[in-house]
């Protein structure tokens, strides 16, 4: 595929060849934007230090979910600032996005719980398997009685 100017655009890679072998990376949040847990498999390309790496996803987010709650048709009133926090469920909401190289599913629970898949970008809707796991989260994490709110997951 040619882009403007000449340079070569490559297009999406193909299908992994397993089915279980969709994903890259899972990242889960706290409302704070401390990383409680990362888990990476088939992660192609390694850049940042992984604490650089998980502001970068956090920012990232807080940045796609102000973006949308701005860009709500439905309630023009109650927008508020570009960039101002907004309260989980509150506005418009992403559930995903793709690029030619992977796709990012995104799930944010009630209690601010922010669940991401970096996976395939041929990879369907992922919103069901997100909700599973943040109640594998919720009975196996914070059910726990050992487990100390706010601390990363081990």
């Amino acid at each position: 595929m040619q882009f403007f100017g000449g340079s070569e655009i490559s297009p999406s890679p193909p299908a992994p060849a397993a089915p279980g072998n969709n994903g890259h990376m899972m990242y889960v949040f706290n409302r704070n934007g401390v990383c409680l847990l990362y888990r990476e498999w088939n992660r192609p390309l390694r850049t940042l230090d992984a604490q650089q790496d998980h502001k970068l996803m956090f920012g990232l987010l807080f940045s796609l979910k102000s973006l949308t709650a701005k860009m709500d048709p439905t309630s023009a009133a109650e927008k508020g600032n570009l960039g101002m926090p907004q309260i989980p469920g509150q506005g418009c909401s992403f559930h995903s996005f793709r690029t030619n190289t992977y796709k990012l599913n995104f799930m944010e629970s009630p209690s601010g719980i922010k669940i991401i898949l970096v996976t395939h970008p041929r990879t369907g809707d992922l919103r069901e398997s997100l909700k599973r796991i943040y109640n594998l989260y919720v009975d196996y994490v914070v059910k726990n009685p050992l487990y100390t709110p706010g601390s990363p997951i081990r």
